[in-house]
């Protein structure tokens, strides 16, 4: 087999993605099963992943305000929301026979690990696929800055956004015909043209730390692989 070009990888998922697009369903399970298979093939050729996933399709904290809950509250309901998906992603890795561990950044031990580093980079160095849930612990941060973060904290060399386009655009090629594709940028080129590829929090945790981001399309299969072996696939944000 070819040299691996990642050993050790933050995979970010959206909650979004989890349910397909149908609002009335919380989570499409085959979805979940399609992707616990694309990890389940960079786990055996000895990737060490860790996930990050959003829980939007639950409950996203952000959109609450208006409707009169506290948004710090709003924000803990969302956290949790993460640890529901992160459940749900474990059971279905481990269902194709891969070790997990979830880690909570809010400690509920009756449900999963709480969040220590040492412990988390321990299980990966053992071959377990770690789901680090319920975000930063903090209100106010996003997902994606959890993603930058763990992946900073657990020596990840890289995070890859998986999402349902096959990178960045000029505009939203869902929208906009014209909407070219970037293969590679800089931190820097993306910033200045203002592309909402991740918040600026996490965007400034991945530069100043020289972790380079890839956004790909997560729901075409072999994907996920091709780049762990160092395929161009998707866009490269980096230094």
């Amino acid at each position: 087999m070819s040299q691996l070009k990642y050993k050790r990888i933050l995979l970010k998922l959206s909650g979004e993605a989890l349910n397909g697009g149908d609002k009335g369903q919380v989570i499409d399970f085959n979805i979940l099963d399609n992707y616990a298979v694309e990890i389940k093939k960079i786990a055996d050729a000895g990737v060490q992943v860790a996930v990050v996933i959003g829980g939007g399709n639950i409950f996203r904290g952000a959109s609450v305000e208006k409707s009169g809950i506290d948004r710090v509250q709003g924000d803990h309901m969302g956290m949790l929301a993460t640890v529901i998906n992160g459940m749900a992603v474990q059971s279905s890795l481990e269902k194709h026979g891969l070790k997990t561990r979830l880690m909570s950044a809010i400690k509920m031990e009756q449900v999963c690990e709480p969040l220590i580093r040492r412990r988390a980079i321990r299980h990966l160095e053992r071959g377990r696929v770690v789901i680090f849930g319920a975000g930063t612990g903090n209100p106010y941060f996003t997902t994606d800055t959890t993603a930058g973060l763990r992946a900073v904290e657990s020596e990840a060399e890289v995070v890859l956004k998986g999402t349902r386009v096959d990178g960045v655009y000029t505009a939203d090629p869902e929208k906009d015909a014209q909407a070219t594709k970037y293969d590679r940028l800089t931190f820097d080129e993306a910033l200045n043209k203002n592309l909402k590829i991740m918040d600026l929090t996490a965007f400034t945790l991945c530069k100043e730390n020289n972790v380079p981001i890839i956004v790909f399309d997560m729901n075409k299969p072999g994907n996920l692989f091709d780049l762990v072996m160092g395929k161009t696939v998707g866009t490269l944000i980096s230094n």
